[in-house]
């Protein structure tokens, strides 16, 4: 069997640039030598794409450049492949698949996904509408909302409108009435808790809205939810599957950055210790959001189960983390499919997508 060469993206220019190395380091650790010819390209934070050569663990830390050359993505569909800076000439080298591990802004929002669609090379994940959608927290949210699932209310915020203070107090006044305190304020576009705060009162509102202005345009306020964090994964193209569900347990205020990649304290229960009926509802749910934001691929759905064992809808990210501590590939693993088994899966299912 011939080889595949795949193009393994990660860094990127997101705020989860660290996040996305972690990922990488992980992914080419389970790919197969025997299957596959990795090209570890390293998008770094300023936008410039570098062919990586270089041990492993070493991936993004300083003297990386020393293992590294510049190449680009052709969007030339003759091409099919990376060029590869060579003296003062590109070199084409021929790429079967891209396994864009880029989370966050460009990366997980439609715009690689796009290059690679005029690349005409097939690609790891969900499509371009889908990812665009997906990654926008407020259309999510309108999807779920057209299939009646149940969700957190929100308010959508401008950033445009805090520029004013009299705008500024009617926003705040408004997400009082209709939210209340504590509410959390995030980011539309934007991932792993990058940005989010939680606010109890009107000052740290304001702090909130700001904050999370920095990463965003558009800004959604959600009505606190008290309860437990529940996660499932789903993998496949028409005919997806739910992974079993997992819970998050942490002992910060919320499920924030440092509780995700710093916290000791922070860990996951695969599979949830939840009653049968109430994780294959969380499963039924999962599906129904992926195969309505046309999701392909993989993504992971996120929820909340408040104290009436009600469950509410979180959020969808179509490109999940797969580090060491990563909720995706253990709950895979549950399933039956341990890390090189779901990356084996998740190539096939993009070769299988481009035929």
């Amino acid at each position: 069997m011939d080889k595949k060469i795949v193009a393994l993206l990660f860094g990127g220019q997101s705020s989860e640039h660290e996040v996305s190395k972690k990922s990488a380091i992980t992914i080419l650790n389970a790919l197969s030598e025997e299957k596959y010819f990795v090209l570890p390209i390293y998008i770094t934070t300023e936008g410039k794409w570098f062919l990586y050569d270089g041990p492993k663990e070493n991936i993004g830390v300083n003297g990386w450049q020393k293992f590294a050359t510049p190449v680009v993505l052709s969007p030339d569909a003759a091409h099919r492949g990376i060029l590869r800076l060579v003296g003062e000439r590109f070199k084409v080298i021929p790429v079967d698949v891209v396994f864009p591990i880029l989370h966050g802004k460009n990366g997980e929002d439609g715009t690689i996904q796009g290059l690679c669609e005029l690349a005409q090379i097939p690609y790891v994940g969900c499509g371009v509408l889908s990812s665009a959608v997906c990654m926008d927290k407020v259309f999510a949210k309108i999807v779920v909302e057209s299939l009646g699932i149940r969700q957190a209310d929100y308010v959508v915020v401008s950033r445009a409108d805090l520029r004013d203070k009299e705008k500024l107090d009617a926003i705040c006044k408004d997400i009082r009435y209709k939210l209340g305190y504590p509410c959390f304020v995030k980011p539309s576009k934007a991932g792993s808790s990058v940005g989010i705060k939680k606010a109890a009162k009107k000052a740290e509102l304001v702090d909130a809205l700001f904050l999370a202005a920095l990463h965003d345009e558009k800004i959604i306020v959600e009505k606190g939810i008290l309860g437990r964090e529940f996660e499932c994964a789903v993998l496949g193209n028409e005919n997806a599957a739910a992974s079993p569900v997992g819970e998050i347990r942490y002992t910060a205020d919320f499920y924030d950055y440092d509780a995700k990649y710093a916290d000791e304290t922070s860990c996951t229960i695969v599979p949830a210790d939840i009653p049968e009926a109430i994780s294959q509802e969380m499963r039924d749910i999962a599906l129904k959001v992926y195969k309505a934001c046309d999701c392909k691929g993989m993504a992971r759905v996120d929820f909340f189960m408040n104290k009436k064992n009600e469950i509410i809808f979180n959020e969808i990210n179509t490109v999940p983390g797969f580090t060491s501590i990563s909720m995706y590939a253990m709950l895979w693993k549950e399933g039956g499919l341990p890390m090189p088994d779901l990356c084996d899966r998740l190539i096939t299912l993009a070769l299988e997508q481009s035929e």
